[in-house]
C-alpha cells in the first residue's frame, strides 16, 4: 500500500471513532493507529527518496529544456540573418533591375529615334530622286508630245521628217 491509502484509512478510522462524551476527543484503538503510523513511516522514506529523485529528474528535464529552448532561439537568429540577408540581396537585386531597366528604356528610345531619323533621311533621299525621275520621266513625255506634234504638222506638208 502507498502512503495516500495509509493517510485515508487513518482519517476514516479517527472519524469513525466514539467520541469522548462532553468533548471534542474521540477513542481510537492504540494499536491500529500505531500500526497505520509505522506503515506510513515505512513507506514515506521511499516516497521521500522517490519524490528528491523525481525534483532531480525534473531539474534535468527543466536543464535540458532550456539547453533546447537557448538552441532554438540561435538557428532561429540565425535564420533571420540570413533572411534577412537575402531579403537585402532581393532589394539590391530589384534596385539594380530597375536602374537596368530605366537604361534599357532610354537606350531604346535614343536608338527608335536614331531609326527614325535614318530612315527620314534615306525616304527624303529617295523622294528628291523620285522627284528626278518624275521631272525626267514628264519631260520625256513633254518630248515625246512635242515630237508627235512636230510630226504631225510636217505630215500636212508633206515633207521629209528631220531627224
Amino acid at each position: 500500500m502507498d502512503v495516500d491509502q495509509k493517510l485515508e484509512e487513518l482519517s476514516v478510522l479517527v472519524e469513525e471513532a466514539k467520541a469522548v462524551p462532553l468533548s471534542a476527543s474521540c477513542m481510537v484503538n492504540r494499536a491500529v493507529v500505531l500500526d497505520l503510523i509505522d506503515d506510513i513511516r515505512d513507506a514515506l522514506p521511499s516516497s521521500l527518496s522517490d519524490a528528491d529523485q523525481l525534483l532531480a529528474e525534473r531539474e534535468a528535464v527543466v536543464a535540458e529544456g532550456r539547453r533546447e529552448a537557448e538552441r532554438l532561439i540561435a538557428e532561429a537568429r540565425e535564420e533571420q540573418l540570413r533572411m534577412l540577408s537575402q531579403h537585402e540581396v532581393y532589394l539590391v537585386a530589384v534596385a539594380e533591375s530597375e536602374a537596368l531597366r530605366a537604361e534599357t528604356l532610354d537606350e531604346v528610345t535614343r536608338m527608335r529615334r536614331e531609326t527614325d531619323d535614318y530612315i527620314d533621311a534615306r525616304l527624303a533621299t529617295f523622294e528628291i530622286t523620285l522627284h528626278k525621275t518624275l521631272a525626267a520621266v514628264e519631260r520625256g513625255r513633254d518630248k515625246l508630245r512635242g515630237q508627235a506634234e512636230f510630226e504631225e504638222e510636217y505630215a500636212d506638208d508633206e515633207g521629209p521628217i528631220p531627224e
